[in-house]
């Protein structure tokens, strides 16, 4: 097969095909024209990300498939919002079926906002099963952000309409759950489950931030979600902290024991 076409035709040839075979690569590569051994370098180029790309996917599945092996249901449980200076730590448990589309698929701290919102919306069609638990700022002042993440991660996977048989987890092990655990480090990026479950949390946090900014509108909790950028740090040091501040985090502590807003408890 003799590739005829000027560069232009070419390239946009490429651009619609996803499976050229190596004889006519091997053509394109060593055309006399320097433009049309560059599309085809490209070209080449493009489909080894492609290639990797459903790699790093088919691995993703490595620990769903030992359980679903088995016979057994598995769900992804993931938090957001443990490094904030303000508002709640919402955590997600997500149940995926064997067919889910995983394309695009990630640790959501990877992701635009777009793409995750994306995601949510595919996610909550198509899983088996969505849970989402949360701690507010009285939980985490009260009892710590690790005991307040572990408690809104049980009421993550309490609020599943269909149980689980096993979880797995982001980096962590929660106690008071009787279910088989599995922690994963950055678990995200190694388990379609729980990248499921980050992307649900992440954007159920920043719903939740966006519409309380409409009433504490000077910390600008729409753009920064409540956590710690120099924005966010001068709002605190004009405005003292809001009822939505978490008391225990030292940038808010310090504010409130130093002398810019003394009338302030620490109740």
């Amino acid at each position: 097969m003799k590739i005829r076409g000027t560069v232009r035709e070419i390239e946009a040839w490429l651009a619609r095909e996803s499976d050229v075979s190596p004889e006519v690569l091997e053509q394109l590569l060593e055309d006399s024209r320097a433009g049309v051994r560059k599309v085809a370098l490209r070209y080449l180029r493009k489909q080894e990300r492609v290639k990797q790309e459903r790699a790093r996917l088919e691995r993703m599945w490595q620990r769903e498939r030992t359980y679903w092996a088995q016979g057994l249901r598995v769900a992804g449980l993931d938090e957001a919002g443990r490094g904030c200076l303000a508002g709640p730590v919402v955590a997600a448990a997500v149940i995926l079926p064997k067919d889910f589309d995983v394309s695009g698929l990630n640790d959501s701290k990877q992701l635009s906002a777009s793409e995750r919102e994306a995601l949510r919306r595919r996610i909550d069609r198509e899983a088996m099963a969505v849970g989402i638990g949360m701690a507010d700022v009285e939980y985490i002042d009260t009892h710590n952000i690790l005991q307040a993440t572990f408690e809104a991660m049980r009421r993550a996977v309490a609020s599943l309409p269909v149980s689980p048989d096993a979880l797995l987890v982001d980096a962590l092990t929660v106690p008071g759950l009787t279910l088989p655990q599995q922690a994963i480090i950055k678990g995200d990026s190694h388990s379609h489950s729980i990248a499921a479950a980050s992307i649900v949390a992440k954007t159920e946090r920043d719903r939740w931030m966006e519409a309380i900014a409409r009433r504490y509108p000077e910390y600008g909790f729409d753009q920064n979600k409540g956590y710690a950028t120099p924005d966010h740090l001068a709002a605190l040091d004009r405005w003292g902290p809001s009822p939505l501040h978490r008391r225990s985090f030292a940038p808010v502590r310090e504010r409130l024991q130093g002398s810019l807003f003394p009338e302030q408890s620490m109740g």
